[in-house]
Formats: C-alpha cells, sequence, structure tokens
C-alpha cells in the first residue's frame, strides 16, 4: 500500500499537479500556481534577490562564515586551523591565508554593495568593486589592532574567572571570546559601511553560543563575558574599558523614536553606555540611554532604566525601597 501511495505522490509531482487525491488527504491548489504566485510577489516584499545587469548574486553565508574561521586562525594562529606551526612556518601560514581571505572578502563585500545599491546599471558595480577594494585593503590593516584587542580579552577573562586553568583554555574553549572575536570583526566591517555581511558574522556567533552582540556598538579593550548564554547588546551600547558582564545580561532599548509615519528612527542612540571597570551580574537588564559609572556594581537580574553615579552598588533590594518607598509605585 505505502509503496502505491509513494508511486501516486511521484506521479502528482511530475505532473505538476496536487488536486489528485493521496490516501485520504487532498490538496487543492495546483503546484506551478503556488509557485507562480510565491515568485512574483516577491519584488514587493523587498529587493529582488534575482541577479541581473549589473547586479551581483547575494553574499554567501557559507563564504562568510569561512572567511571569519580563517581570520580566527590568523588572529589566533595555532589555536585555530594549522595546529603545528613554528616561528618559520606561521608567516607563511598566516600570509597564505590572509591572501585567501583578501579575496574571498572582496567578493562578499562587492556582492553586499552591489546588492543594497539603488542603480542597475553595469557601470554601478563597477563603482561597487572599486568601493570593496578599498574596504578590503582597510579591513586587511586594522587585523593588528583587533588581535591586540582580542589579546586583551583574553587575558580579562583569564583574570576574571577563577575557573580558567590559563590563557590557552580562554582561548579554545570560552564561548564569550568566540562571539567578542567576530564582534570585533564585524565592527570594523560595519564602521566601514559594509552591508549585510557585518550581521551575518555576529548572527553566526549568536547562532553558536547565545551572545548577540550588534556590530554597531561600540566596546573597548579587556571585555570579558563570563559564561554568555542569552547576553544582548544592543546596536548603540558604548562599553568601556575592563568591562565584566555574566550570563543573561541585557543592554537594550527602552523605547523607539518614531518618524511621523509611525516607524522607528534608524541609528539613534539608544542603549546604555557603561563606562570604565563596571560589573553587571547575571540577568540585569539596563534599558534606553542611560549611564553606569565607572567602577560601579550592577547586580544580579535588576531592571535598570537611569543613569547612576561611579562606584555605584545598586540590588534589587535597593530598586524595590526606591520604587515603592511611601507606597509610591503600587
Amino acid at each position: 500500500m505505502k509503496q502505491e501511495q509513494t508511486s501516486e505522490i511521484n506521479r502528482i509531482i511530475r505532473e505538476g499537479k496536487i488536486g489528485a487525491p493521496i490516501g485520504t488527504r487532498q490538496f487543492g491548489e495546483n503546484l506551478s500556481a503556488v509557485v507562480q504566485q510565491l515568485c512574483n510577489q516577491l519584488p514587493e516584499r523587498r529587493h529582488s534577490c534575482l541577479r541581473g545587469p549589473g547586479r551581483e548574486a547575494l553574499p554567501s553565508r557559507d563564504a562568510v562564515t569561512a572567511t571569519v574561521e580563517a581570520l580566527r586562525s590568523v588572529l589566533f594562529p595555532g589555536y585555530f586551523g594549522t595546529s603545528e606551526l613554528n616561528a618559520e612556518s606561521m608567516r607563511f601560514h598566516v600570509g597564505s591565508t590572509l591572501d585567501e581571505v583578501v579575496r574571498s572578502l572582496h567578493e562578499q563585500v562587492i556582492r553586499g554593495l552591489c546588492f543594497t545599491c539603488d542603480q542597475d546599471h553595469a557601470d554601478h558595480c563597477q563603482d561597487c568593486a572599486a568601493r570593496a577594494i578599498d574596504v578590503t585593503h582597510r579591513f586587511l590593516l586594522a587585523l593588528p589592532r583587533v588581535q591586540e584587542l582580542l589579546f586583551s580579552d583574553t587575558q580579562a577573562a583569564y583574570l576574571g574567572d577563577p575557573a580558567a586553568s590559563s590563557p590557552d583554555e580562554v582561548v579554545f574553549c570560552y564561548p564569550g571570546l568566540l562571539a567578542i572575536t567576530n564582534y570585533r570583526l564585524a565592527h570594523e566591517l560595519y564602521a566601514l559601511g559594509v552591508p549585510l555581511i557585518p550581521r551575518m558574522i555576529s548572527e553566526h556567533a549568536h547562532s553558536i553560543t547565545g551572545i548577540d552582540i550588534h556590530p554597531g556598538a561600540s566596546i573597548d579593550e579587556s571585555f570579558f563575558i563570563d559564561h554568555g548564554t542569552g547576553v544582548v547588546i544592543g546596536e548603540t551600547s558604548e562599553i568601556g574599558k575592563r568591562v565584566r558582564i555574566y550570563q543573561g545580561v541585557t543592554l537594550g532599548a527602552k523605547s523607539f523614536a518614531l518618524d511621523e509615519r509611525g516607524n522607528p528612527i534608524k541609528g539613534i542612540p539608544r542603549h546604555p553606555i557603561i563606562e570604565d571597570n563596571v560589573v553587571i551580574y547575571a540577568g540585569a537588564t539596563l534599558l534606553g540611554r542611560i549611564r553606569i559609572g565607572s567602577d560601579s556594581v550592577i547586580g544580579g537580574n535588576v531592571w535598570l532604566t537611569r543613569s547612576v553615579p561611579p562606584g555605584s552598588q545598586i540590588s534589587q533590594a535597593q530598586l524595590r525601597v526606591e520604587d515603592f518607598e511611601m507606597g509610591s509605585g503600587i
């Protein structure tokens, strides 16, 4: 019986019709009509993803991910990618890997630029190609600074976590460092005005680690995310030096300014500013363009929508006393 049903299904698929009975189920639409409808309404919903004169294909998610992994092996040579390196072979590994990275990244940047440009004529992609060369070159020059920042992040994790046996363990095993590495690479491309690809890089780390850092956020040196799952850092967040945060922390927006049509206004500062040497414990939620003064400690599960001065220690109990004093807030 099952073999007969399978043969019937295959025949219906070949003929492009799904209106005939399959067992006890009825399919009421013609397959070709559904395909036509899906394809026809696509350009109405967003930019067309179809290639045409002067328009490249979309960036490849697989190619972007492979490029990031290659960069990880360059930023931490010997830890990722080829492991059997010495002083002589390291230069060859880094050089040859970067040569491949430049070629791949240039192609993906071109695709991102061409996909988001408004002009369809063939000459315009020559402009995108020239801009992609400049962007790729600037990104390449920024890698030593990115590596220096990541070394400081690694040391911050080692010093900030008693469970870390060595900086090597941090590099190999800590999801926070993986997410921060992707963020720092994505942030450089974001600052250079590259569309799509920075979010692809940061969202890849998000899918692996549960840590969501928007590439537009500004994060200084020696940043440590402990455990990490559920951390959210919004686009316009600003984080100073030697900041440590734990799992479940949200640096989010309290509200969105709207334009005359009721749509959110993009790009305006709406996320917290965290000054130097701040610790934010697990589950804390900080919303809006508030400022957390340097050397402050924000306790676990605190909900904070106001600025606090340097040296503050904020706990749930303090907030409850303030919010409900003399019956206010009830």
